[in-house]
């Protein structure tokens, strides 16, 4: 069950990511979920690693929309400070500690670091990221730290 709901999930966003509709296209489509699917399922008989997922819905949903109007500041900064004549660019290299207790929350905290523009997660260390930015302020701490609460917020049952 869990692989044909994965199969749909694919080929769903095959779908909507090509916008074409036509056989070819959705053929390929087709063998390219079969092709993933496949190989997913040799690798799961190899080393039967699955993450467990605790995950609070509603959560992740507040979280993901807080998430895209972070990314829409960072944008507008990003593009301030590069079409700024000085070009006010402070690259900075700092740990950043995270608090996630499962693997998912900890890849959904580096992930969220580098989907915000001007910041890219380079290193994942015991107890903390290191994160690279490109206009560093000592207010980016105090930002980093509220994404980690949120994101510790969206674990459910995680002591």
């Amino acid at each position: 069950m869990r692989t044909i709901g994965i199969a749909l999930v694919l080929f769903a966003l095959w779908l909507l990511m090509s916008g074409v509709y036509k056989p070819l296209t959705i053929g390929f489509g087709v063998a390219s979920v079969l092709l993933v699917v496949f190989v997913m399922r040799r690798m799961d008989g190899v080393d039967q690693d699955r993450p467990e997922i605790h995950l609070n819905p509603l959560g992740v949903f507040g979280y993901l929309v807080w998430l895209l109007v972070e990314i829409a500041r960072a944008n507008w900064a990003v593009t301030k400070v590069i079409l700024s004549p000085a070009m006010p660019i402070r690259q900075h290299l700092f740990p950043v500690t995270y608090s996630q207790k499962s693997d998912v929350g900890q890849v959904i905290f580096a992930n969220s670091i580098t989907l915000t523009p001007g910041t890219i997660t380079v290193e994942i260390e015991p107890k903390h990221f290191f994160v690279h930015a490109l206009s560093f302020a000592p207010h980016d701490l105090v930002a980093l730290a509220d994404m980690d609460a949120r994101v510790r917020a969206t674990e459910n049952g995680l002591a």
